[in-house]
Formats: structure tokens, C-alpha cells, sequence
């Protein structure tokens, strides 16, 4: 994803809607896919890199929200903003307690809708550099063998108890065992502390909704 030109991904099957909005987006720098129905979104994109979806809420067919519960059964995390001629207040509760970033009711000012989409560029970097991390501390575990594992995975499950004497006496080896073992774990790892290590153990867990 681009951070000078975010994608974003409009799907609204009024054309006039579409290109309007390609025109004005375009002009503010955001690089613009326009789509004439759920339908159509869903057979091109398996995964999206669009920093939000600009999603009409009542289009024939597949309407917005029907579409949202299909994208998040799927795992997608892309931040929607929803646009809408017709909806009311069940449906805008509705769509942001399926975790819609916002409800704009048309006409809506364009500034308005920009500001949205600014602000899935901030969700979208934040979610981006923790997905990041996690990847990162997934990697540094990889490295290590099972008995390694075994030794992070006591030392970050009570870490109020991680000498090497209770260590050992746990796993039925030597505290000079489990000395070299610590010592491999953070040369491996590339980090200098068990601190860091504990840190990093649980950055390689993935965030739960």
C-alpha cells in the first residue's frame, strides 16, 4: 500500500455516485476502484490492500450489509465506510457494530467523507506495523528447537519464576542445562534480555477481536 496514494475501493451501483467520487478522491491523491455492485466487488478482489471500502448500503442484489457479514466471515479487516440514501438508524447500528468505521447519510459533504478516509489511513498503518510485529516475533520463534520453546514457554507463562534451578526442576534437567539453553535462546533470537524475550513471545500471539 502506498502511503502517498492510499487505495480506496467504492462500491455503489448509482454510476453517477462512482464518478463523482473517482473525481473528487483522485484530486485529493487517493488512487480510486470503483465497483457497480457487491457482486462484481467479490468476484475481482479475494483480498483487498484498499485502505477502506466506500460501500453503498442499498444497491439491489447483495445490499452493503450483506456484503460487510460476507467480508468479515472471510477475515477481512479493511475499514468500511457506509453510504446511504435509504438506510436508518437500525441499520447504521447494525453496520457499526459489525465494525463499520462510519455511516454517512447521502448527500454527504465530500471534506466529510475525506476525513473518514483519513482516518482508515491511520487504522490501516497501526493495524499494518502490528501485523508487522507479530510477524517479526513469529519469525525469531521459528529459529528456536522444541526444548527452547519449552523453556520461553515457562519463562513467559509465570515469569516470576524463571531461574534456572525452578526451570530445570520443571522440565527434569540440569540448571546448567537450562544456562545454555537461555543463552542459545537469546543469541538466536537477537535480543539481550528476558524481558525482551517475554515481550516478544507475546507479540508473536496474534491480536483476538
Amino acid at each position: 500500500m502506498s502511503s502517498t496514494h492510499p487505495m480506496v475501493y467504492i462500491i455503489d451501483d448509482d454510476e453517477d455516485i462512482r464518478s463523482s467520487l473517482t473525481r473528487s478522491l483522485g484530486k485529493r491523491g487517493f488512487e480510486v476502484t470503483a465497483f457497480p455492485s457487491a457482486e462484481a466487488f467479490l468476484e475481482v478482489h479475494r483480498e483487498t490492500q484498499a485502505v477502506c471500502i466506500i460501500l453503498d448500503y442499498g444497491m439491489p442484489g447483495l445490499n452493503g450489509l450483506e456484503l460487510q457479514e460476507k467480508l468479515n466471515a472471510a477475515g477481512f479487516t479493511t475499514p468500511i465506510i457506509f453510504i446511504t440514501g435509504h438506510g436508518g438508524v437500525p441499520e447504521s447500528v447494525r453496520a457499526m457494530r459489525a465494525g463499520a468505521l462510519d455511516f454517512l447519510e447521502k448527500p454527504f459533504r465530500t471534506e466529510v467523507l475525506v476525513e473518514r478516509i483519513n482516518r482508515a489511513v491511520q487504522l490501516s498503518v497501526a493495524a499494518q506495523a502490528l501485523r508487522d510485529k507479530t510477524l517479526d516475533a513469529q519469525r525469531r520463534l521459528r529459529v528456536l528447537t522444541s526444548r527452547e520453546r519449552e523453556i520461553v514457554d515457562l519463562i513467559v507463562s509465570n515469569p516470576a519464576n524463571t531461574t534456572s534451578k525452578e526451570i530445570g526442576r520443571a522440565l527434569s534437567i540440569s540448571p546448567r542445562t537450562v544456562d545454555h539453553h537461555r543463552a542459545r535462546i537469546l543469541e538466536k533470537m537477537k535480543i539481550k534480555s528476558i524481558v525482551e524475550l517475554i515481550e516478544v513471545a507475546l507479540n508473536a500471539k496474534p491480536p483476538t477481536a
